[in-house]
């Protein structure tokens, strides 16, 4: 197995079949009623209630999408809100994305001056060095902000490029807020986050950090729901892989998607969460005969589209 994060992501990409991802971002009152109405599990305010019919489901969708995708990306805010007990389940559900073979990125957006990113970095992308806690997975990789400046990211380099893990910085990002400031200009025209991924492709091209694939363990999150910047960033980046979030509920499509890959169909991987994870709440989905099928339909359905908008 390659020691790189971006050479691992496209082999499990390739051996799937699959240049996708699924989300985890579980909310207890989008439950299935088969998990809310169960008495051990039916108490949304007590947290042990609520945690563990919310790893029951995660549980059950990563067991359901692992043959269809390379990689998994879990929330941790829809964990941290139930406190110590949800960061435990958080690391359990890491721990069994990788029994499960899956890439794990963790999207917890951390970001601040070097010194504190130092921590975060031990906290959230490395694997643990007390010696209590050998057998506990960190994510393989994570997302980062680079608000604080690129250079403020080198403890996550750092720690991607020595225990073969991975970032992505966010760069264009999906939700529509966003262009307030990423898309302001400078007096050349160019936009900022065209300035973070010139950043972002300097500083990832640096020795040790580009694998046999040619892409860099350092990549980018570029949003589905704006192929023009899309098309843009994938000139300025054709080292980077990109993290593609706002397909499905966002408003983000499989054309649209397309812009963040290569011409040979590589580069990217497409995320989505809540059209999957809760297929079973979606019309086209509501005859399936359980929860469980209807999110297998969503995510197949989703690697057909992806997959055929590539060869188009």
């Amino acid at each position: 197995m390659s020691s790189n994060f971006a050479d691992r992501l496209l082999e499990g990409i390739k051996s799937k079949g699959s240049p996708i991802a699924v989300g985890l971002d579980p909310q207890y009152s989008r439950l299935p009623e088969a998990i809310r109405e169960n008495k051990e599990l039916n108490d949304e305010l007590d947290t042990e209630s609520a945690i563990d019919a919310i790893f029951e489901f995660s549980t059950k969708v990563l067991r359901i999408v692992a043959p269809h995708v390379a990689a998994v990306k879990l929330n941790i805010a829809f964990f941290e809100k139930y406190f110590w007990e949800g960061i435990e389940s958080y690391y359990s559900l890491v721990e069994e994305a990788n029994d499960l073979g899956l890439e794990i990125i963790g999207d917890v957006k951390r970001a601040d001056i070097p010194a504190t990113n130092e921590v975060y970095a031990k906290a959230h992308l490395a694997n643990p060095e007390f010696t209590n806690m050998e057998d506990l997975l960190a994510p393989d990789a994570v997302t980062v902000n680079p608000y604080f400046g690129i250079e403020a990211l080198r403890p996550f380099i750092g720690v991607a490029s020595d225990q073969g893990k991975g970032i992505f910085i966010v760069c264009r990002s999906s939700n529509p807020e966003a262009t307030e400031i990423q898309d302001f200009a400078g007096p050349d025209g160019k936009k900022l986050y065209e300035f973070v991924a010139e950043q972002i492709a300097k500083i990832s091209s640096e020795p040790g950090l580009i694998g046999n694939s040619g892409y860099s363990c350092i990549g980018a999150v570029v949003g589905a729901t704006d192929p023009q910047a899309a098309k843009r960033l994938r000139e300025i980046m054709p080292n980077n892989l990109f993290l593609v979030p706002g397909y499905g509920t966002q408003g983000g499509t499989a054309d649209a998607a397309k812009a963040c890959f290569k011409s040979d169909g590589t580069g990217a991987i497409v995320t989505a969460t809540r059209s999957i994870i809760y297929a079973y709440e979606l019309d086209q989905y509501k005859d399936s005969p359980t929860w469980e099928k209807a999110v297998e339909r969503a995510v197949i359905d989703m690697k057909e589209q992806i997959n055929a908008a590539l060869r188009a």
